[in-house]
């Protein structure tokens, strides 16, 4: 009788493919699928009853920034917490490496503008034990972790390594310059990026309020770039941009793919400011994937949202001069005390705000897109439960109303803002063949932004309550699809010899809580967390890293050098 490491009953396999799921076991041994069958034969080390569960794949996460998260954490939560086995960071050209010691700060500075991450938490927790890609992926590689880590090579470290404050000061790029970049983005694809990251976006900004090194990038040197990329090492040229000028940027992915092979793909939502753009650019991604070019959109499951209140990172009120003086000197306790006398009330409510975080003023200009945080948090609210609709209904200002509210629960009453992709086409977007759920941002906006768990509202919001995919589709665009992007073929599906990733799922169960604050970065650091209901068991290689929300303590993850081969290969 055959022997394995664990054995999983009863479940109903939903394998990845989108194909029909079905009642089997599923058998694994040496972190791989060993069998699976209507009625597997053998025993186990530990057997799991999973009647009335799902079984499938663990879902693969292919745009975060756990570039420094992942140099001091063993945990990559907010993502393995919420299901995901596999993640790629590198994302939008920041990252860690390549960088010479005197300009450290310059890349911090680069990653707490674009993605939010304090400096303090970056100065403590970042060892700098590297200086080019490849001894910054030697670091990672010895590092125990949760899940399955992948790099993309950054362009932003990259311009600043080779051309110094030229670089960072968005100087062009000379011949010699060019040529010193392509042959360093060789050797990252070599070592095993798994591809190229860049920005060209306005909303991309360093610490002290200056555009990122890649911003306006001249698209020959990014074609030039791109070229030492190769499709048949399934590299990924990943881009976020405006789309001020579409036919040039777009362009940038096209030629890249027509020379090379390679896959490429770019940020696509739904923008309340120009509501036709997605369907533009999706008419794009088609011609190109008749043209034989794979370029992809990637694309989220709801709303991005940031989170405001007086523990998070700003409110609407933050950047005004007497809040800004208070929060300087005062410990929150006392901060919340003067907060609640009138005379500080009446003098906050009478000033401007001052230049601070780059979506204060979009927020304040909004406000009737802000919404109280409710648990179970309702990431596509109706008008009338809004901060406006609110504040009519008892006569008040809305930003008296608001904030008022934000010192509920001891000054820990918090909002929620969708600042972008708030529409009704999401299952459009979702469900079209050329794009890839994603734009998760996990280890990003610390104290903004948990979107991590879009991958779970997928489930929750347009299988259960909307019905507007099947579980088997639904799945598919979680895990197999994301791999397919980056070349993963030994995960995200179900089958024999595939890697044993796997998330054991109780369905009428799955719920998302609301995300909360805790204080557990380096330099006491704070961030949002979020967990979920109905998670039961997150299985990496074999290994049990999360069982009813808990962390067992196993850390099977390892970092994965370029494409994977399928299971036969393996």
């Amino acid at each position: 009788m055959a022997t394995y490491d664990l054995i999983i009953r009863n479940g109903r396999l939903v394998d990845g493919t989108g194909g029909p799921s079905t009642h089997q076991d599923i058998a694994i041994r040496d972190g791989h699928i060993a069998a699976i069958d209507r009625r597997v034969e053998g025993t186990a080390e530990r057997e799991i009853d999973a009647t009335g569960k799902l079984v499938t794949p663990g879902f693969v996460d292919v745009h975060t920034h756990y570039d420094g998260q992942a140099t001091w954490d063993t945990h990559l939560n907010p993502s393995s917490n919420l299901g995901a086995t596999t993640v790629v960071m590198g994302n939008c050209g920041v990252g860690f490496a390549p960088c010479r010691p005197a300009d450290h700060t310059t890349l911090i500075q680069l990653m707490e503008g674009v993605e939010e991450i304090p400096e303090p938490v970056m100065t403590e927790g970042l060892t700098w034990e590297w200086e080019s890609f490849p001894e910054y992926l030697d670091y990672i590689d010895a590092r125990p972790r949760d899940i399955d880590i992948a790099a993309l090579f950054p362009h932003g470290p990259l311009r600043v390594y080779v051309m110094g404050a030229r670089g960072a000061n968005r100087e062009p790029a000379t011949d010699e310059d060019i040529e010193q970049m392509k042959s360093l983005v060789s050797e990252a694809m070599d070592a095993g990026a798994v591809g190229f990251s860049t920005s060209r976006t306005l909303v991309h900004l360093t610490s002290k309020g200056e555009h990122v090194p890649t911003f306006e990038a001249a698209s020959s040197e990014l074609k030039a770039l791109g070229s030492a990329l190769d499709g048949s090492k399934g590299h990924v040229f990943q881009m976020i941009a405006d789309w001020r000028e579409p036919e040039e940027e777009f362009g940038i992915l096209r030629d890249t793919a027509a020379a090379t092979g390679a896959k490429a793909t770019f940020t696509l939502l739904y923008q309340k400011f120009a509501p036709e753009r997605w369907k533009e650019n999706l008419a794009r991604i088609e011609q190109a994937q008749q043209d034989s070019l794979d370029i992809r959109g990637q694309v989220i499951s709801r709303p991005i949202g940031m989170i405001m209140g007086h523990t998070a990172t700003m409110t609407i009120f933050t950047y005004r001069p007497t809040y800004r003086a208070l929060k300087t000197k005062l410990s929150f306790g006392d901060l919340i005390k003067e907060l609640r006398k009138p005379e500080v009330k009446a003098q906050i409510l009478s000033e401007e705000q001052e230049p601070g975080h780059v979506f204060a003023p979009v927020a304040e200009r909004r406000i009737e897109d802000t919404y109280p945080l409710t648990d179970p948090i309702e990431y596509m609210p109706t008008p009338d439960k809004s901060v406006v609709a609110l504040a009519a209904a008892e006569g008040k200002d809305p930003q008296e109303w608001l904030y008022d509210y934000f010192l509920e629960q001891d000054g820990h009453a918090m909002v929620y803002f969708p600042l972008t992709n708030f529409t009704d086409q999401i299952p459009e977007l979702l469900g079209h063949p050329y794009t890839v759920s994603a734009l998760g941002d996990g280890g990003a906006h610390v104290g903004t932004i948990c979107d991590t768990s879009a991958n779970v509202y997928v489930l929750t919001k347009w299988v259960k309550e909307r019905g507007a995919f099947t579980i088997e589709e639904a799945i598919r665009l979680l895990t197999s699809q994301p791999a397919d992007l980056y070349s993963l073929h030994d995960r995200g599906t179900l089958a024999v010899g595939m890697k044993a990733d796997i998330n054991v799922i109780d369905l009428d169960r799955l719920a998302l809580r609301s995300p909360h604050i805790v204080y557990d970065l380096p330099a006491g650091g704070k961030r949002l967390l979020q967990e979920a209901d109905g998670l039961d068991l997150t299985i990496v290689s074999g290994e049990v890293i999360y069982e009813n929300g808990q962390a067992t303590g196993a850390l099977p993850g390892k970092l994965v050098r370029g494409s994977q081969p399928g299971p036969t290969a393996a």
